[in-house]
């Protein structure tokens, strides 16, 4: 797309991705907790969830296309806002409900099917653009995103009604769920906030062409993260089992995963280093003051291994208004440092604000999980025997 329309398309799906996780509540995480301790609940957990993105998705795109017309650039057009939030909102929430249904009966190779599809499909539908138009818009790359999208919608959900078993929708609704749901909601929200609203608001208070570049380096820095966080997906689930003896049992199951995790992110984060300067030859000319944007956000990964695991320790072992009230306090404070410095430093601000975000973060839940740590009473029986389970 060039630095100019790639930057239109970050803008939007940066402003998406902030209501995206209220797009199911938090129910596509709620089934791997409910699952994962019985699995007798797998039918009405998955009917909640599946009703409840129909629902919320819905009003949430309304909320979007409105909006948009405040927080994006008047260049980028309304149509574009729609395909990207019916795809994102709905479609990929659809996703990622079923893929977390094969989470919590740890067939991964079902839940890594899933995403490998949605990747694959989104590389053809890339393909099948450049092939029908040789300078091809922001708007037709939307297009093929949510054809590309829904596609893998219906087929996740074919493969889980085969593999899993039919939905069932039945009332009522367990307040403590709903709960708890908003609170996993609004935690991933808080993350999409510090994530990327730095982008929505480059192309707003910067320009199209700054948001391409440093969106890039993002890209590619979340790209290098995919081992880490594809050992974060198979350890959430015992997260939830042994999160019953509390923060000291899930932080001991957490700390050889973090100390594998730092190994892997250390080494990202020197080949990034050594690397960056290959970005040129694979993504042109264009992209050359992407270099040094990807240079400044090496150190992203080595930060994010320590407060994704801890946040997952939190959550499991039931803290997630804890863990949710420190990512809103570090999400205020990157929106906050945006105002002041995009507007001064353009895209290396962007950056700037990003690695003190996550240093924020990291630092806050350090502290809430060894806090918690020492007042967490011992492990019950059944939380020693889940443990047992989980590292199995």
């Amino acid at each position: 797309l060039g630095v100019s329309k790639y930057g239109a398309f970050v803008g939007v799906v940066g402003l998406v991705s902030i209501f995206a996780p209220f797009g199911s509540l938090g129910r596509a995480f709620l089934v791997i907790k409910d699952v994962s301790r019985d699995r007798q609940q797998f039918s009405k957990s998955w009917g909640r969830a599946l009703a409840t993105t129909l629902v919320a998705s819905s009003i949430l795109i309304g909320v979007i296309l409105l909006l948009s017309k405040f927080v994006l650039p008047v260049a980028i057009p309304t149509q574009l806002v729609i395909y990207v939030a019916l795809s994102d909102l709905f479609a990929f929430n659809i996703t990622e409900v079923c893929g977390r249904a094969f989470m919590a009966f740890d067939l991964l190779q079902w839940t890594a099917a899933i995403s490998v599809f949605l990747s694959v499909s989104r590389l053809a539908a890339a393909g099948v653009l450049v092939a029908l138009h040789h300078n091809p818009t922001a708007l037709q790359w939307g297009e093929f995103y949510f054809v590309s999208t829904c596609l893998v919608a219906l087929a996740s959900l074919g493969v889980t009604l085969v593999k899993l078993g039919a939905p069932a929708f039945e009332l009522p609704r367990s307040f403590a769920d709903d709960k708890e749901g908003f609170y996993i909601a609004l935690g991933n929200s808080a993350a999409t906030i510090y994530n990327d609203i730095d982008k929505t608001m480059l192309a707003r208070l910067g320009t199209l062409e700054a948001t391409g570049i440093y969106g890039a380096a993002y890209r590619l820095i979340d790209v290098s993260f995919a081992p880490v966080t594809s050992l974060l997906g198979a350890a959430y689930p015992n997260f939830w089992r042994v999160g019953i003896g509390g923060v000291a049992a899930t932080l001991r199951y957490a700390k050889p995963l973090i100390m594998y995790g730092l190994c892997y992110a250390v080494l990202v984060c020197i080949a990034v280093l050594a690397g960056a300067g290959l970005v040129p030859y694979v993504l042109g000319e264009e992209y050359r003051s992407t270099v040094e944007a990807l240079r400044w956000l090496a150190i992203l990964p080595v930060l994010r291994v320590v407060h994704y695991f801890l946040s997952d320790a939190l959550a499991g072992a039931g803290h997630q208004a804890l863990k949710a009230s420190i990512q809103i306090g570090v999400a205020v404070f990157n929106v906050l440092i945006n105002l002041w410095i995009i507007p001064a430093y353009s895209w290396r601000g962007a950056a700037w604000s990003s690695i003190a975000s996550d240093t924020l973060l990291t630092l806050g839940i350090v502290a809430a999980a060894l806090t918690l740590s020492r007042h967490s009473s011992s492990a019950t029986p059944d939380a020693e025997s889940l443990q047992a389970r989980a590292e199995a």
